[in-house]
């Protein structure tokens, strides 16, 4: 019998595993299988790539986004400079990719018990998919800055609503907003899944106390996810 997809709801097309239509290299050890935590590490890592295709190829902007939720619909929001070509090839060709990833750790083989053992990586990342609408009218981008200032700096709020109109029209004109309605998520956590609870916390246990918090978050995301020995375990 074929595994439940990790998202089932009747909105988002979640591709059954092992099926063709994913996008992303997933071992199965590796996939999550819930979204409460895919929404929650994309929340957790709102800077993320913004992938089209173009008439030359493959095309990516650097974008903080903000999440939304919406009887069971995700939908992605954010804007690129209107200086930026990337939102007319949008226009073009909607069907869009958005890469969100947080931390990772380049995990060294002394951790393991066995010998014969390599060294890999651990991260996390979610891919989100869907068709981008782009619009420049001001009372849509006045929303969208709107969203996005109670999502990073809701004190910002006070002092966007106490500058001029003019200035904010102008600073307005500079953009074009996107939205995405998210059609497929594929979700991936390599955290080291397939070793043992106590290789686990060796690993946790040396990346902790990392002051580097891109490696030290990788700690955090196993723990998290309940890997590692459980507490009174030895």
């Amino acid at each position: 019998m074929q595994p439940t997809p990790w998202l089932v709801d009747k909105n988002l097309e979640i591709s059954p595993e092992g099926a063709k239509e994913i996008s992303v290299y997933i071992p199965e050890h590796f996939r999550v299988r819930g979204q409460a935590s895919a929404i929650a590490f994309m929340r957790a890592n709102p800077f993320a790539i913004l992938v089209s295709n173009t008439s030359d190829g493959p095309f990516a902007t650097h974008v903080p986004v903000v999440i939304c939720e919406n009887d069971d619909r995700i939908t992605l929001r954010g804007h690129v400079a209107k200086a930026n070509p990337h939102w007319r090839s949008i226009e073009q060709q909607p069907l869009c990719l958005m890469i969100f990833h947080g931390s990772h750790a380049y995990i060294s083989p002394s951790h393991y018990n066995a010998r014969e053992a390599v060294p890999t990586w651990n991260y996390g990342a979610v891919h989100a998919y869907g068709k981008a609408r782009v619009y420049a009218e001001h009372a849509d981008l006045l929303k969208m800055l709107h969203d996005l200032i109670a999502t990073f700096e809701t004190a910002y709020a006070q002092q966007w609503d106490s500058l001029s109109e003019a200035y904010q029209t102008r600073m307005l004109a500079h953009i074009v907003g996107f939205e995405i309605p998210v059609e497929k998520v594929e979700a991936k956590f390599k955290l080291s899944q397939n070793r043992t609870p106590d290789e686990q916390q060796n690993i946790i246990d040396a990346l902790c106390p990392v002051s580097d918090s891109v490696v030290s978050g990788i700690a955090r995301l196993m723990s998290e996810q309940g890997l590692g020995r459980k507490k009174g375990e030895k």
